[in-house]
């Protein structure tokens, strides 16, 4: 939920000491889909906004990744999980690994895990240009936390555009080895009233809309030949014009999703989201609606709300308002069992090993995900984006997975 990172902030004392121990390493699941996965790192710089959250440097600067389609990929390294700056400061003691999951610091070597991606291996071509998804993640998240799903959604087809929100997120390296940490624990402890929160909130949204179009203009740029990367480092080959931007999609967790739905609801080039686990329900919010206008307004376009046990749009008022004032195909699914956003992350893959590993006990995994089995939870949400984005940005490519309860798919909950 989008007020997890405030509870956290204000609740948190601290992880457990623990002897030392050899860091451990973890592994994602493979791509399943048909092409093998190309990535490449941009250093995007928007001159024409000053940081939100920092007066240096003067302008807004992301970090974001592009998980595509490849070729000749066994000339090309695996990509790591995290850049080493990011993933110490991400498994150290003030890291969002010992902060949100309890995970003894420095007990995990996030650097060593690879991904199914090859940096700067050249995109696949074929007669179409590919469809485009964005994703944003949840408030306090790095853009790595949902390879798993990304870089699968990329193997069937995708170019997959992860965004960190710089100063939210709770890391970000840029390429020259600074790590940018993340101020929103902090603002979020420093609050003593309701109007604090909504003003906080609501900033964070703004900035992660303008974001996701500051980003949207780039990729044009670059579909277009130009090479958007402030650094000017060297781009795969035959990314320009791989782009369909005519097909763009965004999903996202918690904050990222509703992040997501917001960005469509502003800007037409979006055409169909999901939002996982995100709605605006807080006693702390003074008016929830002024945060995420979107469920006033309603949409046209297709779009999946992914819940948990709690959140849908029978019992959320957020989700319920945004459903009854939609006009387009909309869904309301959840994996059984989920009992958090954290059902939706890589968590699901990467808890289980290191609770494995450590010798944690079953509540280290239960308590961030809730009872889904992680093995069959990580397949049904890959089927989940990647039949939603087939359905409504790759028209007829439907394979009715959405259309109701399923033996394909047993694990999914869908909300009437």
């Amino acid at each position: 939920m989008v007020i997890r990172t405030a509870l956290l902030a204000l609740t948190v004392a601290g992880s457990v000491a623990l002897a030392p121990i050899a860091p451990t390493a973890l592994t994602l699941p493979a791509p399943t889909g048909p092409f093998p996965v190309g990535t490449v790192d941009l250093h995007l710089v928007d001159r024409s906004r000053a940081d939100p959250w920092t007066a240096d440097p003067a302008y807004r600067e992301l970090m974001v990744s592009l998980w595509y389609p490849a070729a000749d990929v066994d000339r090309f390294p695996l990509a790591p999980h995290m850049t080493p700056g990011a993933a110490a400061h991400f498994g150290g003691a003030d890291g969002a690994a010992t902060q949100l999951y309890d995970i003894p610091a420095g007990a995990v070597d996030f650097a060593t895990t690879r991904t199914g991606g090859h940096l700067g291996a050249p995109i696949a071509r074929q007669r179409q240009p590919f469809p485009v998804v964005l994703y944003s993640p949840g408030a306090g998240d790095p853009r790595t936390w949902e390879t798993t799903v990304v870089q699968d959604l990329a193997s069937r087809g995708y170019v997959v555009v992860t965004i960190d929100h710089t100063y939210d997120a709770s890391e970000v390296e840029f390429p020259d080895g600074r790590v940018a940490g993340g101020v929103l624990p902090k603002l979020f402890s420093e609050i003593s009233e309701p109007a604090g929160f909504q003003a906080l909130a609501g900033k964070i949204f703004d900035v992660r809309v303008d974001d996701t179009r500051f980003v949207l203009d780039e990729l044009a740029a670059l579909n277009g030949g130009a090479n958007p990367d402030a650094e000017h480092r060297p781009l795969p080959t035959g990314v320009a014009g791989a782009l369909d931007l005519r097909r763009t999609g965004m999903f996202g967790v918690s904050a990222g999703g509703m992040t997501a739905l917001q960005t469509m609801d502003e800007d037409p080039r979006i055409t169909a989201a999901i939002d996982m686990d995100g709605a605006v329900e807080s006693p702390l919010l003074t008016d929830p609606i002024a945060l995420w206008p979107v469920a006033r307004d309603g949409l046209d376009g297709p779009f999946l709300l992914m819940g948990d046990e709690a959140t849908d749009h029978r019992q959320t008022p957020s989700w319920s308002m945004l459903w009854d004032n939609s006009g387009g195909w909309h869904g309301d699914v959840r994996l059984t069992g989920a009992t958090s956003e954290d059902a939706y992350k890589d968590a699901v893959p990467l808890l289980p090993q290191i609770a494995r590993q450590l010798g944690l006990p079953d509540d280290f995994v239960t308590g961030a995900l809730g009872t889904i089995d992680p093995d069959r939870a990580v397949p049904a949400e890959e089927a989940v984006v990647g039949s939603f984005f087939d359905r409504w940005l790759l028209g007829g490519h439907d394979d009715h997975l959405l259309d109701g309860p399923s033996p394909r798919c047993p694990d999914l909950t869908f909300v009437s």
